[in-house]
């Protein structure tokens, strides 16, 4: 069975059993005169919370082994003992196998894989129609006990909310298990790294170039001091250079000086930035912004300056954060209190001295809370630095020559031909960990400063 027609089917189920379940409290009820604990409503809630949860945890467990129960069953045909040793090559055959058993119309490349295509389809076919009927009985069965425990004393809305908070405990929890399990995938990696590269020639080195690595000593090319300055350089310098000023000006002048009508359509205007795809800015700063850059460049006496500079990329890159940094001094600054500005203009104060003497300082947790966003997004962007930034490894601090950063590196390590298990492309775990601890650090520090602010005005 289709999984959506299986979904569909499930829901329809929990439906009836609601509807069920609802009238047969009313039934129990007899028009009052036995006071029901729950309303009717939360016992039809509860029989359909029966006939749809224990059916869709079976969908999901059913989902993720019935792949390899198919494999198995193909694994069994005759055909199957021409399949090459290499797990590799097998598991491309199979693939392709499945490719065709799914689309009739689909052409096999290899003999063996459409001889082993009507195995796949009868094999998911008959695993479909099993987890199908499995989880059709279990909504059944569900409903069905949960209907005959319907009596006046059932406490229906105490078990339906249990369950909510269960649900929530479950959705709360995805993030943290989410974040767990991206920071263990990149600490396994990283560690099969450093055992081919010593970590102090990975974070302490100075010469980055993958390309070129000496089997005896690898980490003599692949010291990743040059990957940080340059994301430090374009994300935390040039970056925020162009950000902070643009953000906060456009915040204090929308809270502080702009009229209601003209606020109203300029703030969503200026956080449609933050709607722009990232490839739109990469286009406009390989295009647009890096020619200009050099032109400005060879103007002022460098003939040979390059298109691919960190100031090209910086730029485009603090231009896509501004909303980030406006919008967190916006809140920040409207959550002053009034009566802190109107003190201070009763005391004489012009209104540009209230905002840089009393407003801004009374803001300034919530301002560096909303920088600390900014610059971990920063870090963190790949396809302008991707499309804009060069992928020569320098430390400068002339922002018309070329710089790379840590994502542009990780994006051409993962796109070569290396094997998986060399030190250049396990290189890019390291990398990717080393971001990941760097912008969780900075969004654990901004969070713990935005309480602060929060608690200073509740």
């Amino acid at each position: 069975m289709n999984p959506l027609a299986l979904l569909f089917l499930i829901a329809g189920l929990g439906l009836i059993g609601w509807l069920t379940g609802r009238a047969r409290a009313q039934r129990i009820d007899r028009g009052g005169a036995k006071r029901l604990h729950s309303l009717p409503s939360q016992h039809g809630w509860y029989v359909a919370t029966w006939a749809v949860l224990p059916a869709l945890l079976f969908v999901a467990v059913w989902a993720s082994l019935s792949p390899s129960l198919v494999r198995d069953a193909v694994l069994e045909h005759p055909a199957a003992k021409q399949l090459p040793q290499f797990e590799f090559e097998r598991d491309a055959l199979l693939a392709e196998a499945k490719r065709v058993a799914e689309d009739p119309d689909a052409k096999a490349f290899d003999p063996l894989a459409a001889e082993l295509a009507p195995a796949t389809r009868a094999a998911e076919n008959r695993y479909n129609w099993m987890g199908s009927a499995m989880a059709i009985l279990l909504a059944f069965a569900g409903g069905l006990f949960a209907w005959s425990r319907i009596r006046a004393q059932l406490k229906a809305r105490s078990q339906v909310e249990r369950i909510v908070m269960l649900l929530l405990l479950v959705a709360s929890l995805i993030a943290i298990l989410t974040t767990l399990g991206i920071f263990l995938s990149l600490l396994w990696e990283s560690l099969r790294f450093f055992e081919q590269v010593p970590i102090t020639d990975f974070l302490f080195g100075t010469h980055w170039s993958p390309q070129v690595i000496e089997a005896s000593n690898p980490g003599k090319s692949l010291g990743a001091v040059p990957l940080f300055w340059g994301t430090f350089f374009i994300g935390a310098v040039i970056a925020m250079l162009v950000a902070i000023p643009f953000g906060l000006m456009s915040a204090i002048y929308l809270t502080q000086y702009a009229a209601p009508r003209v606020r109203a359509w300029m703030k969503p205007t200026l956080e449609m930035l933050a709607g722009v795809p990232t490839v739109v800015y990469g286009y406009f700063a390989a295009l647009t912004v890096a020619p200009a850059v050099r032109d400005l460049a060879v103007h002022l006496g460098m003939p040979f300056a390059s298109s691919e500079s960190a100031l090209a990329a910086g730029l485009v890159m603090g231009v896509m954060i501004i909303p980030f940094v406006s919008s967190m001094a916006d809140d920040s600054i409207a959550a002053v209190p009034t009566a802190m500005r109107d003190g201070s203009l009763a005391m004489g104060a012009t209104h540009s001295e209230t905002i840089s003497r009393v407003l801004l300082p009374a803001a300034l947790p919530g301002v560096v809370a909303g920088v600390l966003l900014a610059v971990s997004r920063a870090i963190g962007e790949t396809m302008i630095v991707v499309m804009a930034a060069s992928g020569a490894a320098n430390i400068t601090l002339n922002p018309f020559e070329s710089a790379t950063t840590v994502t542009k590196q990780i994006v051409d390590l993962l796109t070569g031909e290396a094997e998986f298990d060399s030190p250049k492309t396990l290189a890019a775990f390291a990398l990717g960990l080393t971001l990941f601890v760097i912008t969780l650090l900075l969004n654990i520090v901004a969070l713990r400063v935005v309480k602060k602010y929060r608690e200073a005005y509740e």
